[in-house]
């Protein structure tokens, strides 16, 4: 009986929980509050920047600031329209510069493997190469043309003649001379072959020689040294004639043909006019170009039939220097160039040089270079996405040295492990102003910025898309022209008002929000794709509301075996839940569980058992390891308010656990706080609880409830478990107070609490919820008249309180040292 002294308790300091109302668990947006009837509308609108005008705004300066290290880091979630958006304003920007202008390579003369690159007006590189291909063609058919005139043929012939009779002469003398001394001089395939012959004409033959006597044998040596001698000063008065007449055929070639070469030259220069600033880097290489043409211009002229092969291959090899190879055209561009490089791999990204195998050699030459996105978004913009570049090293490292200088190197990786030999190339390195527009996540973004500093200085410009933004009038009215787009754009029916409004209702149930819109876009032109589908099954032109709710039932159809199965166990009694009466100790609370592409809500029970002792709480969960950091963490605060209810009679002698039954893959997170402090209450003051009832809310140390997430796919979980079994009326969902506006749920739950089959529970405070789900009230501390505080006998926590003065005085009986009563 309790003391007729003791003050009456005071009122409750906290409200009872709070019942929605059907209007609360949803938001619905009125199809007349949009602005049109069709999407068909709204076709000819520009795209908008939906909710992203921090974004947008980041975005438009960092493209029009033209300055080093300002390239753009664009980070946020998937499907929020970076990529899509980005380029869009990319291609304004890129609109108002200038074409850049085109990059060839040539052949270097003094150093074939450095080629020279020459950078050239847009247009005129593909002019500059049409002009040498045509002053090839020129090459091969006027010079043998200037080779067979008269005039030529007949200067080529005097210098031959003239030649031939001073040769003559000198060879007249040599035989004189050798005829003098008994020898015969005759040529042979351009070498003098001398034989010793007799006074009468005879060739004397070794055997002859021998049989001569000794003086004679002698004087025909003598005369055969002197021949030797006279034959070599025959060659050396020869040679330099020799010498005089190929000189004298080439400077006649060269004379014959400079008048050409010096006027297909200026036709090249004169057809690129305008002046730029490699221009006299040009005009060195054509000078080069026309020397090397005088240089071997044999080539051009016939020769021994048996040598045609070879001197048309080595012609070939010779113009071929002569060739352009551009390797950015922009001829046909308009403003700057913008590229989305989707395969940033080494030679995509960076250029490359081609090579072919001879002889077993890998070889290769100025015309095998080949571009990159970076040199062909010169003077406009890149885009790339860093988790690409962060798979390959080698790239990763490139892009970092070209952020340091600016200029790029066309090399190739992947000859120094080549099995055979190679010929390299190192062509000259050029200046790329390009703006490079780099896509991440957040992770990726903040992860750089502590890793590598020295990379992320330059990108000082930080596009940040948002998750979710506040909806408006005109935000909707942007998700229509959207979705108008999205028709146009993949030949969809278009919408009707009805369904773009349903369409944002999902977005607010994507952002779990009735305030905010969900960013995620890349979810919307999905479902505007599948509902397209479900009208064009029904032979309709117009997609309408029921069309969007059909596609979403399918979608979910497709992704929710796992949660059929989980509820169909629950139904069969292999899962353990109560949907009515009451118990000790025990209660549903909820959880998530995010498959990636499907999350689904489940009840899942939570059992609590107290007995004296001086453990304190024991978190089974995280004693075998089946628990996250943040469920830890709840529990501890869940200890702290636990040990601050009952400070008044601490310490306690408590022993306590807490359990999720049925639970084999881990607990994370803090949503069960309130249901394990509940059923922990419950069982202490053996007052039952509703069993009908789930609960979710974490919880502080003052015992206010706090938000979580998953609010809906909880409440839609429990409910459809619930109607599995029948919907009594006394079913429902607590949850807190401050998730009120996230509320998204289904027609079907809304429907049910407006017939009174289902309920929707709210707490600001722990004490809300259990004064509910225990029926009774809960209970302030009272004080005494003596300055003792407590909590009223007839209240929860006044059995609790009660309790564990039981279990101090059962402590205290089995001599445990750690229980003491309280001085005083």
């Amino acid at each position: 009986m309790p003391d007729p002294s003791f003050p009456k308790p005071a009122p409750p300091l906290w409200a009872v929980a709070t019942r929605l109302a059907p209007s609360d668990l949803r938001l619905r947006v009125d199809p007349a509050s949009l602005g049109f009837t069709t999407t068909a509308e709204l076709a000819q609108e520009p795209l908008p920047w939906i909710g992203q005008e921090r974004a947008h705004t980041a975005a438009r300066f960092g493209l029009g600031i033209d300055q080093p290290d300002y390239h753009l880091f664009v980070l946020g979630d998937v499907g929020t329209g970076r990529s899509t958006l980005l380029r869009q304003e990319m291609e304004v920007a890129a609109a108002l510069r200038p074409v850049p202008p085109d990059l060839c390579y040539l052949h270097h003369f003094e150093s074939p493997e450095r080629p020279r690159a020459l950078r050239l007006p847009a247009g005129q590189g593909r002019e500059l190469r049409q002009l040498m291909q045509q002053f090839i063609r020129v090459l091969q058919t006027d010079i043998p043309k200037r080779f067979s005139e008269p005039d030529f043929k007949a200067e080529l012939e005097a210098l031959e003649r003239r030649y031939a009779d001073q040769e003559a002469q000198a060879y007249a003398e040599l035989s004189a001379f050798a005829e003098a001394r008994h020898f015969a001089l005759r040529r042979d395939g351009g070498q003098l072959i001398f034989t010793l012959v007799t006074a009468q004409g005879d060739t004397l033959s070794a055997a002859d020689m021998a049989a001569l006597p000794k003086e004679e044998r002698e004087r025909y040596d003598q005369g055969e040294r002197e021949l030797r001698s006279e034959i070599l000063r025959f060659l050396e008065t020869t040679a330099p004639l020799e010498r005089a007449l190929r000189e004298g055929v080439m400077a006649l070639r060269r004379q014959t043909i400079k008048p050409l070469v010096e006027r297909e030259m200026q036709a090249i220069r004169q057809g690129l006019k305008k002046q730029f600033k490699d221009t006299r880097k040009l005009g060195t290489w054509l000078d080069e170009v026309a020397r090397d043409v005088l240089d071997h211009v044999e080539l051009f002229e016939a020769g021994a039939p048996e040598d045609e092969e070879e001197r048309r291959a080595t012609l070939a090899e010779q113009l071929a220097r002569y060739r352009v190879n551009l390797v950015v055209d922009n001829a046909n561009a308009q403003g700057a160039p913008v590229i989305v490089e989707n395969n940033p791999l080494y030679r995509p990204l960076f250029g490359s040089i081609e090579y072919h195998s001879e002889n077993d050699v890998l070889v290769t030459d100025f015309s095998r270079i080949r571009a990159g996105s970076l040199l062909k978004a010169h003077g406009g913009f890149l885009m790339l996405h860093l988790r690409d570049l962060l798979a390959d090293e080698l790239v990763w490292e490139k892009l970092r040295r070209f952020l340091r200088s600016g200029r790029l190197q066309i090399e190739e990786p992947g000859t120094m492990f080549s099995a055979l030999a190679t010929t390299s190339l190192s062509p000259e390195a050029v200046d790329v102003d390009v703006k490079l527009v780099l896509i991440a996540s957040n992770e990726h973004y903040y992860a750089l910025q502590e890793g590598d500093p020295e990379f992320t200085r330059h990108f000082r410009v930080k596009v940040d898309f948002a998750d979710a933004f506040h909806a408006s009038d005109d935000t909707r009215y942007a998700t229509g022209v959207f979705v108008a787009h999205t028709c146009q754009r993949l030949g969809l029916p278009h919408f009707s008002a009805a369904a773009v409004a349903r369409l944002v209702e999902d977005s607010h149930r994507e952002a779990e929000d009735q305030t905010r819109q969900s960013a995620a876009f890349a979810r919307t032109e999905a479902l505007v794709v599948e509902s397209a589908a479900m009208a064009r099954a029904r032979n309709a032109r117009l997609v309408e509301r029921h069309d969007v709710d059909a596609a979403l039932a399918a979608r979910n159809h497709r992704h929710d075996y796992p949660d059929q199965r989980l509820r169909e166990a629950i139904h069969e009694g292999d899962r353990l839940i109560a949907l009515g009466g009451a118990r000790v100790g025990q209660l549903n609370g909820l959880t998530v569980i995010d498959l990636g592409d499907y999350r689904f809500g489940l009840p899942m029970r939570v059992a609590a058992r107290t007995v004296a002792g001086s453990e304190g709480l024991l978190n089974i969960e995280r004693e075998v390891e089946l628990s996250g950091p943040i469920h830890d963490k709840a529990v501890l605060i869940l200890h702290s308010y636990l040990s601050a209810l009952f400070g008044h009679i601490a310490p306690l002698a408590l022993s306590a656990s807490i359990v999720f039954e049925q639970e084999y893959h881990g607990v994370e997170g803090d949503s069960a706080s309130c249901a394990e402090l509940f059923a922990l209450l419950s069982s202490l003051s053996g007052v039952p609880l509703k069993q009908g009832i789930a609960v979710t809310g974490a919880l502080n140390a003052f015992g206010e409830v706090l938000p979580i997430g998953g609010v809906n796919e909880k409440i839609e979980g429990y409910f459809r478990v619930c109607q599995a079994e029948g919907l009594t009326g006394e079913q429902g969902v607590l949850i807190p107070h401050r998730n009120r506006r996230h509320l998204m749920l289904s027609d079907e739950v809304v429907e049910a609490v407006a017939q009174g089959r289902f309920h929707i529970h709210t707490a600001t405070h722990a004490a809300e919820g259990l004064a509910l789900l225990a029926g009774m009230p809960v209970g302030t501390l009272v004080q005494a008249p003596t300055g003792a505080t407590a909590y009223p006998a007839d209240t929860l926590l006044g059995r609790a309180e009660a309790t564990l003065h039981a279990y101090r005085r059962a402590c205290l009986r089995a001599g445990n040292p750690r229980a003491w009563r309280r001085p005083g």
